[in-house]
């Protein structure tokens, strides 16, 4: 990689001049190659990938760019993104990490509920983007409902049975897609801003202690996605979850809702990661279809 190409590409867009010093490679990545490139008093994080996933990094840009100017949450700031011998890069600040603690998760979970507060004009997004590696559809739609049913489940159901997984798991997906308004009865979601894969991995503090999530897959959807998705691998503590509630309590029901909304995601690692989820999106469904009676 001829990293002077990129350095080149930061420079016109920040205006500074930047030499490569070193470069440094980062582990943590499953879909992209990570570095550090460092020059003589600047750092920048870089992500590489195929050429043709350049549209990977222009929504992952966008969605840094939108993130950031709802000021509640720190994100890293994007600088550029584009093409370069083959690949395509996404150059972002790059940012020391530090220690987590109760205080940075009550700063975390009041800054989340504050990002969520703020009213969007409708569900999906200005463009597509991907979880994952996996497309995502952000069609605008004005019926939450019919989003989560056809651009979310829908879309993994089929990616499901085109990957090899019909039956069972496709007689009980299109069971809930049927019934999932039941869900809902006492509940309309307004649409707020995602992180749309806020997963510990996702999430850090900085070297003075204060939050940052990175890696956003950003559409307007139910907060609660966001809140489900937390819960899903773990990572998230107490006092995250009471400065959350403290900030915008949760609403009658989540505690139902967001085994759907992690349902989308446990079918996209299906989808991604082969058969050891298979088990898991099943019982999802058929609890989900034991509440809904």
């Amino acid at each position: 990689m001829n990293w002077q190409l990129i350095a080149e590409q930061i420079e016109s867009a920040t205006g500074r001049t930047f030499k490569v010093q070193s470069t440094q490679a980062l582990a943590g990545g499953d879909i992209n190659s990570a570095f550090r490139l460092q020059g003589l008093d600047q750092s920048y994080f870089v992500k590489l990938n195929h050429a043709d996933l350049a549209f990977m990094f222009e929504a992952e840009f966008a969605g840094l760019e939108e993130l950031a100017s709802t000021h509640t949450l720190r994100v890293p700031a994007p600088v550029i993104c584009g093409r370069s011998e083959g690949y395509s890069f996404l150059v972002q600040e790059y940012l020391e990490f530090g220690h987590s603690g109760p205080s940075s998760e009550r700063i975390l979970g009041a800054q989340l509920a504050q990002l969520h507060r703020q009213p969007q004009p409708f569900f999906g997004w200005h463009c597509n983007n991907t979880i994952g590696s996996t497309p995502q559809h952000n069609n605008q739609s004005d019926d939450w409902l019919s989003f989560w049913r056809d651009r979310r489940l829908g879309f993994q159901l089929q990616l499901a049975a085109h990957n090899g997984y019909g039956g069972k798991l496709q007689t009980l997906g299109e069971r809930l897609r049927s019934d999932m308004d039941a869900l809902f009865e006492n509940y309309r979601p307004s649409p707020s801003l995602l992180h749309g894969d806020l997963w510990a991995g996702n999430a850090a503090v900085d070297s003075k202690g204060g939050p940052v999530i990175f890696d956003p897959a950003c559409y307007y959807g139910d907060r609660e996605a966001d809140l489900a998705m937390t819960e899903l691998f773990g990572g998230f503590g107490r006092d995250f979850y009471a400065a959350y509630q403290s900030t915008w309590p949760l609403e009658q029901g989540y505690a139902t809702r967001k085994t759907l909304y992690n349902l989308y995601h446990i079918l996209n690692h299906l989808n991604l990661f082969a058969g050891g989820y298979l088990r898991q999106a099943e019982n999802s469904i058929a609890m989900l279809l034991t509440e809904i009676g």
